[in-house]
């Protein structure tokens, strides 16, 4: 059975996505970078297996480039490899006080971005006798992971000496890439080009590298090096403020149908507090998705859905169920709501739904709840 309230995922708008990256990419005239498809955190919600195995399969044509995947852990990377997904995977997050034995038994990439992390991964790979392929986090600026940019001298010996890890690649992460002027920004790329020149002093050689997340890759070639690493803009969004002429298609439509219609007389209460009181005679109807489903309590008074190919504004956002202004709409028990995506000419973004409640889309399609049926759309398999 499917709940009234449940996900469609696009697996071809994604593929689409992902064939205009590459074409994107190839479109430079020069050796285009390979693609890193970001799916960490159940691939933003749309659900990390099936979107692995989409991708995998999806064809570039002329912008052929070979494909390697990044998770958040361990442990997303081995629920992708029982799942029969072969590509490589990287594995973003720090390591250095987990279980590192999936690491070896599940064929996964790690990030060494610690001193500890290089000596926790070279010890399990000096047990098993074997020598493990690492990429390296250089922190340029996002103090969060990595070796930072200015203390590589003191820091990567220990990491390079070994016998146990081998370097494959290099890489950072900016922190306001979405605006190319931005101080910080362009203090991060410098940084990272420092890197780069040093490399052959600091030891680093034949090595690849990567640092353009979606908003660097469409705001300054500069940072595409190697690889780029993609991860809203697979699932068709722009990340705010940027525009892309990209032929985007949102991967994931969220949707409801009306439970329950009923009437509210003038100075009448709606929801928990009381934080609602109408300042009219109102129609109102409740759909069953809440906040425990990723619908933020801040979208009350605020956010829309569609209903009837109308907006109908939010009322009150509970655990299970959102009320909804239907005043000026004609609906029944059993229409169909869309919370998240398009219904006649009307459509919802992530990216609406962030600037309403001050947040970013990644949250927004990061926090559709774990209990909403995901249905994957596929031409030859239209629900």
């Amino acid at each position: 059975m499917v709940r009234p309230t449940h996900a469609v995922v696009d697996l071809d708008g994604l593929t689409a996505n992902y064939r205009a990256i590459g074409r994107y990419l190839a479109a430079s005239g020069e050796s285009p970078p390979r693609i890193i498809a970001v799916i960490k955190a159940n691939a933003y919600g749309h659900g990390a297996v099936q979107i692995a195995r989409a991708l995998e399969q999806a064809d570039l044509g002329e912008a052929d480039l070979p494909l390697i995947l990044a998770c958040a852990d361990i442990e997303e990377g081995v629920e992708l490899r029982r799942a029969g997904v072969n590509v490589s995977i990287l594995v973003f997050g720090a390591l250095s006080v987990s279980d590192v034995a999936g690491i070896f038994d599940y064929h996964l990439t790690p990030t060494v971005s610690s001193p500890s992390a290089a000596k926790v991964l070279g010890e399990a790979a000096a047990a098993r006798s074997t020598c493990l392929g690492v990429h390296l986090k250089i922190d340029t600026g996002m103090n969060r992971f990595g070796f930072r940019y200015d203390n590589l001298r003191e820091t990567l010996p220990a990491v390079l000496d070994s016998n146990y890890l081998s370097v494959e690649a290099v890489y950072t992460h900016f922190a306001t890439a979405e605006c190319e002027e931005d101080a910080l920004f362009l203090s991060q790329l410098e940084r990272f080009e420092q890197v780069r020149a040093a490399a052959s002093m600091l030891g680093l050689s034949d090595v690849w590298w990567h640092a353009a997340n979606s908003a660097a890759l469409l705001c300054n070639r500069r940072t595409w090096y190697d690889a780029v690493r993609p991860g809203l803009l697979l699932y068709g969004v722009a990340p705010p403020p940027l525009e892309t002429d990209l032929d985007l298609h949102p991967v994931m439509s969220l949707r409801s149908r009306v439970v329950s219609v009923k009437g509210m007389r003038r100075g009448e209460s709606a929801g928990y507090g009381a934080r609602f009181v109408a300042s009219r005679p109102m129609q109102i109807a409740v759909i069953p998705a809440g906040y425990a489903d990723g619908l933020d309590l801040r979208l009350g008074g605020r956010g829309s859905v569609l209903v009837c190919g109308a907006r109908a504004p939010i009322v009150t956002v509970a655990m299970d169920s959102t009320t909804i202004d239907v005043t000026d709409v004609s609906v029944i028990p059993g229409d169909d709501v869309v919370v998240l995506g398009e219904q006649r000419n009307e459509r919802i973004g992530a990216c609406d739904i962030a600037q309403v409640i001050g947040t970013r889309p990644h949250e927004v399609l990061c926090r559709v709840g774990t209990r909403i049926k995901r249905t994957y759309k596929l031409a030859q398999t239209d629900p």
